[in-house]
């Protein structure tokens, strides 16, 4: 699988990326997580998010993978859940990152998200200074922020972050039109997360959660032509071959749907005029919409 450089931090990534949030399921036997995570690897995707708040997640990496950790990027994120600390505070950071070491069982973490950290915290600096700080110890290569929007101005604007995840889809673009240009001039990495936008094109009527609500509303006004594609696919070749793109993370905890993203991503980009189809149509809208947390 194709490997891209993440802006100017000196990691490259598959274009392909494995969202870890679904192994947080007790209902997946601790034999299938193993298998699952290992399948990851062998099919050449090289970089595997997760996140303290995705429960079981972090612990199951670390004990199938930590064999394997030469293999892969791994990208977590902080902020928050650190019993006996403030959240999103200099000393939960740093016992954050401790923890994720701890848990993924390495000597280092080659991404660390701050987790949709608000502006405010941002702006008063400590839990940047915090990340920075874990960074000149050794425990992590690169800071990054996780998030949207306003946030996601101030993390490319900052000049502090060597990467950044957002959320990318062709329901949710205002971060590629905004953003992810000036990411890419200033050298920050960009992961695209929630490409397949909630997969919401399988609802015949409008589901009830926050998100997906919102952009089946979207997918609707946009009324887009999938011109014979495959809705998933449409959407997962449409964010990961997006300008500033270097990496599209989609989250399974189903062995066939692996196949079927790296399938998928083996088609490669959409036809030119396709792509430049769908951004056109949420143009259209783009002014009353922003990206979706």
């Amino acid at each position: 699988m194709e490997k891209r450089a993440l802006g100017a931090t000196g990691l490259d990534v598959t274009t392909l990326g494995f969202g870890a949030m679904h192994l947080n399921d007790d209902r997946v036997s601790e034999d299938y997580a193993g298998r699952l995570l290992n399948e990851v690897l062998d099919a050449g995707i090289n970089l595997i998010d997760t996140a303290r708040g995705y429960g079981l997640s972090e612990e199951r990496i670390g004990r199938h993978l930590a064999h394997r950790r030469s293999e892969y990027v791994l990208s977590t994120k902080v902020g928050y859940g650190i019993p006996g600390f403030a959240d999103w505070t200099y000393d939960c950071i740093v016992a954050g990152v401790e923890a994720a070491l701890g848990r993924m069982r390495c000597d280092v973490l080659d991404i660390v998200h701050l987790h949709s950290c608000p502006l405010h915290v941002l702006e008063q600096g400590d839990v940047v200074r915090a990340l920075e700080d874990c960074q000149r110890a050794g425990k992590l290569r690169v800071a990054a922020y996780s998030g949207d929007n306003a946030e996601l101005r101030w993390a490319v604007d900052c000049g502090r972050f060597g990467s950044v995840q957002t959320s990318v889809s062709i329901c949710d673009q205002a971060n590629l039109v905004q953003h992810v240009p000036t990411a890419t001039e200033r050298g920050v990495g960009v992961i695209a997360k929630r490409p397949l936008a909630g997969a919401v094109w399988r609802f015949a009527q409008r589901p009830p959660e926050f998100a997906e609500g919102q952009y089946w509303d979207r997918l609707h006004a946009m009324a887009i032509d999938p011109q014979g594609h495959d809705w998933n696919a449409l959407a997962l070749r449409f964010a990961a071959f997006s300008p500033g793109v270097a990496s599209a993370i989609v989250g399974t905890n189903k062995l066939e749907k692996l196949q079927r993203n790296l399938e998928i991503i083996a088609q490669g980009p959409l036809e030119p005029a396709t792509q430049q189809t769908i951004r056109d149509t949420f143009a259209q809208h783009g002014q009353r919409w922003e990206s979706l947390i």
